[in-house]
């Protein structure tokens, strides 16, 4: 993995294998962004022109290398543009993306030396995520794994502030590298990663990281009646698990819950995928992997606030043993829900983990999941809806998450939707309802399952959780650890109060 450092040196004196400078697009055409001070010195105030010829428009995106001029230590100069200029400073996402595509685009390179318009803590954090985000790379089944990525990465910084830019580094790292697990989990083939194993990457972070971690087996979840869990796992050969992990704080006056859905491949049961729909259903998962990265990130931040991770994890798959549609499955707390399709199993799962977390009366519970092609068809690929039971609670996780740079959209619960839902006379509800808005539809299919009193969230992460397309920013192809530094800044927020 990536090292990452912070220096008060010189960007001209410092000794790396790649220097990152930002470019942006001016009024007049190319300008260097500040930070790039001693490498336009160095150029004699010819950098611009020179990489405007090299076709550098300082477009978002953009990655231009140049050989460093004499007086530079580092003996090539990588621009990465910003998009447009600014006097007032960088968004903390443009420097994520620049700083996101220096490190893909330095793959192979030693050491790479940052000097993009990082002064503020946030602007350095966002460095430093950014690069240790892009320079992710999944090769666990390859036997040549190409160029490695970069092995340092050095953020240049003011020397006034150091002790805080040495501090929002080291912030980065705790949530880039539970991401990076998170990316990890969702990357990972299902015929490795199943309930059992997932469950043991989870005890063996709560020993690492000092989380409390109690697992339910097939055999718990069947004395408990967790009918939701079993109904979705019974068709499988890897039987499910519930797993909470759990972070307090001795100073925490609030508590949130956190469930995710963990199904580890959806082949969409006797209600099969058909082919083309099934090849990138591993990442099924990244629901409970994004709240599981969450929880131990808060614990490595040492946040001042209690968070439970509840991972519903199953494998849905046909067999002569897996739920039929027409079943009726008498889920965790009593309520009875007829099945008409099996492939609209992750609400299932869901539902028992909501029922369970809500007996332990968390202020808040918000659960993440892939849950519905219908919110990918409204959103697009790289946008998540937000749906709640409280106006208020919406608007913050949609704030939280534009805030930290990922894409949300709030969307609405309308009460004419749940009539389809509940309109079924061999059970209390159905998990299927009208096929517009099929999206919302889940949503009010999870809200039954909320204890009175409680705020709820859903974050459906259909679109952004697994990109499918070629890599953009800090964004690699396959999993992206989508809602965890929403999730993570949420808790910070609420332990502050």
């Amino acid at each position: 993995m990536t090292a990452l450092s912070v220096s008060t040196s010189s960007a001209a004196g410092l000794r790396a294998d790649a220097l990152v400078i930002g470019v942006a697009k001016g009024p007049k055409g190319l300008v260097p962004a500040p930070g790039a001070e001693a490498v336009a010195e160095a150029f004699d105030g010819t950098l611009a022109e020179v990489l405007a010829t090299l076709g550098a428009t300082g477009a978002e995106g953009e990655a231009v290398k140049v050989p460093a001029a004499a007086g530079l230590k580092a003996p090539l100069v990588l621009a990465v543009g910003l998009g447009d200029a600014s006097e007032d400073g960088y968004p903390a996402e443009a420097l994520r993306r620049a700083a996101g595509v220096a490190a893909r685009t330095l793959a192979g390179v030693k050491k790479a030396a940052l000097a993009l318009p990082a002064e503020s803590a946030e602007q350095i954090e966002a460095v430093a995520l950014g690069a240790l985000l892009g320079s992710y790379a999944f090769g666990t089944y390859k036997a040549e794994n190409g160029k490695a990525p970069v092995g340092e990465v050095t953020v240049l910084a003011s020397r006034k502030g150091s002790k805080e830019a040495k501090a929002a580094v080291e912030r980065a790292v705790a949530i880039g590298e539970e991401m990076n697990r998170a990316r990890d989990l969702v990357n990972t083939a299902p015929n490795d990663l199943n309930p059992k194993s997932f469950a043991a990457i989870a005890q063996a972070a709560g020993k690492e990281h000092g989380l409390k971690v109690e697992v339910l087996d097939e055999k718990a979840l069947t004395k408990g009646g967790f009918g939701g869990i079993l109904g979705v796992g019974v068709g499988s050969a890897n039987p499910p698990r519930l797993v909470k992990v759990a972070y307090t704080h001795p100073k925490a006056k609030a508590s949130l819950a956190f469930v995710g859905k963990g199904i580890t491949y959806d082949s969409g049961g006797i209600s099969l995928k058909p082919a083309g729909h099934n090849e990138t259903m591993k990442c099924d998962m990244a629901g409970a992997a994004a709240v599981f990265a969450a929880v131990v990130a808060a614990k490595r931040l040492g946040l001042q606030v209690n968070v439970t991770a509840w991972l519903a994890l199953a494998e849905n798959m046909p067999s002569g043993s897996a739920t039929r549609p027409g079943d009726v499955l008498r889920m965790y707390g009593g309520k009875t829900v007829e099945v008409l399709n099996t492939d609209a199993e992750g609400r299932l799962v869901l539902a028992d983990a909501i029922v369970r977390a809500g007996e332990e009366h968390p202020d808040v519970i918000v659960d993440v999941a892939t849950l519905t092609g219908a919110m990918v068809l409204a959103l697009g690929n790289r946008t998540f809806g937000v749906m709640a039971n409280s106006d208020e609670l919406r608007t913050r996780l949609h704030e939280t998450a534009e805030a930290v740079g990922e894409q949300s959209w709030p969307m609405p619960l309308p009460a004419d939707l749940r009539k389809g839902m509940v309109d079924t006379t061999v059970a209390d509800l159905a998990n299927m309802g009208e096929r517009m808005g099929g999206g919302l539809v889940a949503g009010l299919f999870l809200k039954e399952f909320v204890a009175e009193g409680i705020d709820w969230a859903h974050l459906d992460i259909a679109g952004p959780a697994f990109n499918e397309a070629g890599p953009f920013g800090y964004t690699p192809k396959g999993g992206t650890a989508s809602a965890v530094r929403t999730l993570v800044r949420y808790a910070e927020d609420v332990a502050a109060g």
